[in-house]
């Protein structure tokens, strides 16, 4: 498995947990806090993005 592949597995592992944390703490009452850690999913997922694409113009 590449590096890259493993990279995107980390980044896509990396947001689902917030995702699921997000779930676990808006049901568990801390709707602020739940809310504030799903906001932390798209930039995961951009902060990924920006990272594995590595500057290339297309």
């Amino acid at each position: 498995m590449s590096k890259r592949s493993q990279a995107k597995i980390g980044f896509i592992t990396a947001a689902g947990a917030s995702f699921l944390l997000s779930i676990w703490l808006w049901f568990g009452g801390n709707k602020e806090q739940g809310a504030f850690v799903g906001l932390w999913v798209p930039s995961i997922l951009s902060f990924g993005t920006l990272l594995l694409s590595g500057g290339r113009d297309e």
